[in-house]
This record gives C-alpha cells, sequence and structure tokens, in this order.
C-alpha cells in the first residue's frame, strides 16, 4: 500500500486529495497485466473494454464530474494527476482512459437530465462505452466543413455520411457524432453543426480498420453512416450546438493529449536513467560521462517544464473558465508543449539507451511510435499554432491594460515620424 507521502517533486501543485487520487492511480497502473500492453501493441486486442471497466470499479473514471453521476467532482489538477500515471501504460489506454472524460464534457454541460441519467452515469460505472466521431475523409483540420448531414424526419433524424480515426470504431457501444443540420449560407459554419448521441446498430458500419504506426489497440476506424436512425432525444444540446460544444469538448480532448504523454515520457526516462547507471563502458557507468548525463538533464528539464505548463493549463480550468480565450491559449500550449517536448524527452531516453533501445527488449521502441501521433491528433501543432497566435495577439492588442506600456521607454519613443507601418 502506497503511503500518502511526496514521491514526485511536483506533489506541491496537488492537494491531499489530488495525491490520493494520484496514488489510487498508481497502484492500479501496476497490477495492469504487461500481457495487455503486448497484446495491444501486436493488434490482437482491440478496445479492451475490460480495462475501462476496472478502472471504473477502481473509482478512477469520472475525476471532474458530479458524484450523483458517478464522479468524484474533483479537480482538472487531479484528473491531470491520474491521467499522467495511467500514461505510463501506452497512449491508447491513456486515450480509452480520456474517451469518458471527453464524452462527459458534452454530456455533462450540455446533455438534459435523462441524457445524463441513460449515457453519462454507465459510461461512468464501466457498463457504456464511448467513441467520439469528429474526423471526415476529406475534413482532417477543418472540422467545420463536416459533410455528415443529419436530416429531421418526425421525432427523429437519419444521419448519413463517414467518420474516420475513430478511436473505438471497434468495440465502443455509442458515438458522439457531429453532424451538419444546416447549409444555410447566411449561418456561420459553427452554427450549422449539431451533435448527436449515436448508438451502434446495423446501419453504423465500420469499413476499415487501420494499421496503426503505434498506439494500437484502440480500435481505432471509419465509420459509416447509412440512414441511421437517431432519435431526438439523442441531439445534444440544440440544433446548431455544435460549435460552442465542441470549443468545451476541446479542453479534455487537448488536455487528456498533454497529460497521457508526461508519463509515457517519465517512464522513458526512468528507464534510461536506471540503465545509464548500470551499463557500464570503459571500465565505468555511462552515466559518468557528461555526453550521456547531459542527455538525461535535457530530457527532465523539458519534462518538467511540459509538466509545469500542462498544470498550469489545469489550474485555469478550474478557476477560470469564464475567461475562455485565456483557456483555449494555455490549453493549447498546454497540447503542444507537452507533445512536443515529450517526444523530444523519449528520443533523448532511446539514444541514451544505444541500440537495445531501438528493440522490444525495452518498451521505449513503443513509447517512441506512440507518442508520434500526439502532435497530430486532436489538433495538430501547427492548429495549436493558430489559436495561440490568435489569442495573444487580442490580449496583447487590447490597450485597456494596465501593464506599462515598456515601447515608450526608448530615448526617441515620441519620434512618431520615424515609426513607419505602412
Amino acid at each position: 500500500m502506497l503511503l500518502n507521502k511526496p514521491i514526485y517533486m511536483y506533489d506541491f501543485l496537488l492537494t491531499s486529495r489530488d495525491i490520493d487520487l494520484r496514488n489510487k492511480a498508481r497502484e492500479f497502473v501496476a497490477q495492469v497485466p504487461r500481457e495487455l500492453l503486448i497484446s495491444m501493441d501486436e493488434d490482437k486486442v482491440q478496445y479492451p473494454t475490460d480495462f475501462v471497466r476496472d478502472l471504473a470499479e477502481n473509482g478512477l473514471l469520472g475525476i471532474r464530474f458530479p458524484i450523483k453521476y458517478g464522479g468524484h467532482e474533483a479537480s482538472w489538477v487531479a484528473e491531470m494527476a491520474v491521467l499522467e500515471e495511467i500514461g505510463h501504460l501506452s497512449l491508447a489506454l491513456g486515450c480509452l482512459y480520456s474517451l469518458p472524460s471527453i464524452c462527459g464534457e458534452a454530456l455533462n454541460h450540455f446533455g438534459t437530465k435523462e441524457q445524463k441519467e441513460k449515457f453519462l452515469r454507465p459510461i461512468l460505472k464501466g457498463e457504456l462505452f464511448c467513441a467520439e466521431a469528429l474526423t471526415e475523409p476529406r475534413g482532417g483540420s477543418d472540422f467545420f466543413g463536416a459533410t455528415t448531414i443529419a436530416e429531421k424526419k418526425g421525432d427523429h433524424y437519419i444521419l448519413n455520411g463517414q467518420k474516420r480515426f475513430v478511436v473505438g470504431a471497434i468495440g465502443a457501444d455509442i458515438f458522439l457524432v457531429y453532424a451538419r443540420t444546416s447549409s444555410d449560407p447566411n449561418i456561420p459554419p459553427q452554427k450549422q453543426i449539431s451533435l448527436f448521441v449515436v448508438e451502434r446498430d446495423d446501419n453504423v458500419k465500420v469499413k476499415y480498420t487501420y494499421g496503426l504506426m503505434g498506439t494500437r489497440g484502440g480500435g481505432a476506424g471509419r465509420l459509416v453512416f447509412d440512414n441511421t436512425k437517431v432519435p431526438e432525444e439523442n441531439l445534444i444540446g440544440n440544433e446548431g450546438d455544435g460549435g460552442k460544444i465542441f470549443y468545451q469538448m476541446m479542453y479534455p480532448e487537448r488536455m487528456t493529449s498533454a497529460a497521457g504523454i508526461l508519463g509515457m515520457a517519465d517512464a522513458s526516462l526512468r528507464i534510461a536513467s536506471r540503465y545509464s547507471s548500470k551499463r557500464q563502458a570503459f571500465g565505468k557507468p555511462i552515466r559518468s560521462f557528461q555526453a550521456v548525463s547531459f542527455k538525461i538533464a535535457e530530457g527532465i528539464t523539458l519534462l518538467d517544464s511540459a509538466r509545469a505548463t500542462v498544470y498550469m493549463a489545469a489550474r485555469a480550468l478550474d478557476e477560470y473558465q469564464d475567461h475562455p480565450a485565456l483557456c483555449r491559449r494555455l490549453v493549447s500550449e498546454a497540447k503542444r508543449v507537452a507533445t512536443e517536448q515529450c517526444y523530444k524527452v523519449i528520443d533523448l531516453a532511446l539514444q541514451v539507451m544505444g541500440g537495445i533501445g531501438y528493440t522490444n527488449v525495452y518498451p521505449i521502441e513503443r513509447f517512441f511510435r506512440d507518442a508520434r501521433l500526439s502532435t497530430i491528433w486532436t489538433g495538430t501543432s501547427e492548429i495549436m499554432n493558430l489559436i495561440i497566435q490568435h489569442e495573444y495577439y487580442k490580449e496583447v492588442i487590447d490597450t485597456s491594460s494596465l501593464q506599462r506600456d515598456a515601447e515608450l521607454d526608448a530615448k526617441e519613443a515620441f519620434a512618431e515620424e520615424e515609426k513607419v507601418y505602412k
């Protein structure tokens, strides 16, 4: 049994309750059989529902959600600490842990009481398995260019279209699907989209299962909706609410990517550090050579700076969601910084390990393959940059700031004729 005492240097960022949840996750992760990780990486297992069910039975799902629906009503910071532990397993299992958080965000914020009872509660109990369907074959980052159509017919909708790269295409019971409910050119694109809970039936077809470079075992595939009947009570929010729901769902979508890869980077660095303390060359442990130990120093610095950015963004979500511009920017920074820097950390660990790290004798080669996806999914680094610069420019150009205007501190600051802009 783990004692409730600081183990990581960053424990001062956590409350005692956060630490209890984190330690509970650590104990759970320690018991996950290695055979599951190996079988998923070999594509022998897709969407392991037993893993999700075990998470629920151990009280690790729904960290942020209301107690009455099976959650803990804990903080974003707590969820990040838990997910960092899950991330020591694999990016795929981190994703499966995160899906109830991502899908639950839409249901918790915008769903009706009936929808929460029918879907959110069983999701958090590990009785219903969920997935989200965002990307389309011709869409990619152009989310609001979606061509999947939902047409109202009496008391239901008829859904036609395709979604690709759906983690849980194999294995999930329900899908949160964004579809176009209006084509009026006078309506902004983000208000032409609506979100539906689509329950798997014969008119939801898995047309393709992807062979992935890494992050295997999540049941990723392409879905085809062929005159799929969706009851009107499965519409989340109102018609046209897809944009605002999407923006809210991007918080857990991107934060879970950021926190999960912290765990993989931490695991890689610990493996490489132990290896470099044991492995000898020229009569002494290779950690005694700065060419090796400085790579560890670089790795831990990158990891700690990524962790700091993630936990800063989590704190912002806990306290400042009434400032969406700030949250959007910090969440985007967290996703970009964590995924890019942790990929570098894993690469540094692989370099320390040398040739043996490139084999399946150690898991770093799997972490390396997994990590490459992190800068692509849930919004590419380029999309994160787009959001970061957009929100920052708005802040800087706002002339109502009380901050000192350092531009005026130059000797010739008032030589206006020299400040040529056009």
